[in-house]
């Protein structure tokens, strides 16, 4: 099997996966040890609002059986 190569209308296109950077790209920064306990820091500061939020907003997603007992011995005592 032959491959034909056909006429492209954007040459550079086709040529463009061949094509190698000569340019290096900087190397990478090391973090400072203010940075990592930052970073540490800051996600768990995140993370102990959520729990506290779920800790917090639990009662409220819970239902209420004391309620509905008193207002249907209500409707019931007439």
């Amino acid at each position: 099997m032959f491959r034909r190569r056909e006429p492209v209308p954007f040459a550079f296109l086709a040529e463009a996966d061949r094509f190698r950077s000569n340019v290096t790209p900087p190397p990478s920064e090391q973090s400072s040890a203010g940075q990592i306990a930052g970073r540490w820091l800051l996600g768990l500061t995140i993370v102990a609002a959520l729990v506290g939020s779920l800790v917090i907003g639990m009662p409220a997603l819970s239902l209420d059986h004391s309620a509905e007992s008193q207002q249907s011995q209500a409707s019931q005592g007439h």
